[in-house]
């Protein structure tokens, strides 16, 4: 489909898997995709790393299977000892860590022989029948660069920030896995997100409100895990397997997804929250939309698909932190899923799928 006017049918800003898998489902339609980004492979990011099955699956359709550990569930528990947990239906899940899964999906673009150039794309500049950027012009920009996305920064696109402003960091343990699920523990004033990994190896990311965590000053991490007695007891005298890296905030909502040639994919599209570990997949599953919009020549319908794609996916994850956000419902709702585990289950089948 490239003519001589145009160096590549899609550039893709942004190397991290929503990028590469935008790039991956490119190749596959018969279009030709250059991905620009300024890091050497792997990149890390602080994220919870754990995979649904949905994501498992759409990995797999664009061959890549990353090594890692098997999710059998998620379980919610809270320092009272309330505890709820179910089951995935629809498959396992897989704990990877950030690095493996990217250099997995690098050496995937590297196979399909999409190139990838080490740059960084800051400014943009589009009309009516390309974009250029990065000393490229393209039919299409893709921009897949992240929660704080300079491409949507550098067009102008308005982005709401939701509350309460929540903030994650992040930390790897050597240690054994003691569950085959994900735990999400809640305290007043943070959660811990407890992620398999690895063999060895076990993630251990707090998410919290600046405003809300009391913590004897600034949040750290080793502050914020104090939060958590029975976890900082079982981490004890546990060596750390990684530097402790943070992300936020977390809800960003920009007002749209599509702005002339350039479609905004993955965080930059917009993010909710890390409660039910849903954003890998929906990357993914956005990046096989967007090719798909690109493919048929509507990106207005990028738009909507994506709306349609996710709006389970925010109503739930946003009726869930501003529940869990106050101690006494959250308990309630922690009682109510243990007396109705059917329910409970069904809930987390439909975010896992």
């Amino acid at each position: 489909m490239t003519g001589p006017a145009y160096d590549v049918d899609l550039l893709v800003a942004g190397g991290g898997p929503a990028g590469l898998a935008t790039a991956l489902h490119a190749s596959r339609a018969g279009l030709s995709a250059l991905v620009c980004e300024p890091r050497g492979a792997p990149v890390d990011k602080a994220c919870g790393e754990g995979l649904m099955p949905q994501g498992v699956r759409l990995l797999a359709e664009l061959g890549v299977e990353p090594a890692g550990y098997e999710l059998t569930g998620i379980e919610y528990a809270d320092l009272a000892g309330n505890r709820a947990h179910a089951r995935f239906r629809s498959g396992t899940g897989r704990g990877v860590r950030r690095t493996e899964l990217h250099a997995a999906l690098a050496a995937a673009v590297e196979s399909a022989g999409v190139p990838w150039v080490r740059r960084r794309v800051d400014r943009v500049e589009q009309d009516a029948r390309s974009v250029r950027a990065a000393g490229v012009r393209a039919r299409w920009l893709v921009a897949a660069d992240g929660l704080h996305s300079p491409v949507r920064r550098t067009l102008g696109v308005g982005v709401r920030y939701g509350a309460p402003c929540r903030f994650g960091l992040r930390r790897h343990w050597r240690t054994a896995p003691w569950s085959t699920r994900v735990e999400v523990v809640w305290a007043p004033h943070a959660e811990a997100y407890v992620t398999p990994v690895g063999p060895q190896l076990v993630g251990v990311a707090v998410l919290f409100a600046r405003d809300r965590a009391r913590t004897g000053g600034a949040p750290s991490y080793a502050g914020l895990l104090r939060a958590f007695p029975e976890l900082a007891a079982r981490l004890d005298g546990v060596e750390p397997a990684s530097p402790v890296r943070g992300a936020g905030p977390m809800r960003q909502y920009p007002r749209l997804r599509v702005h002339g040639r350039v479609l905004l994919v993955g965080d930059a599209a917009g993010y909710e929250d890390a409660l039910t570990g849903e954003g890998v997949s929906l990357a993914l599953a956005q990046a096989r939309a967007v090719v798909d919009a690109l493919a048929d020549g509507g990106p207005e319908a990028y738009e909507r698909s994506w709306r349609r794609a996710t709006r389970g996916y925010r109503l739930t994850t946003r009726a869930l932190v501003l529940a869990t956000s106050q101690p006494l419902l959250r308990r309630h709702l922690l009682r109510c899923c243990t007396g109705a585990p059917a329910l409970f289950d069904a809930a987390v089948g439909r975010l896992a799928r």
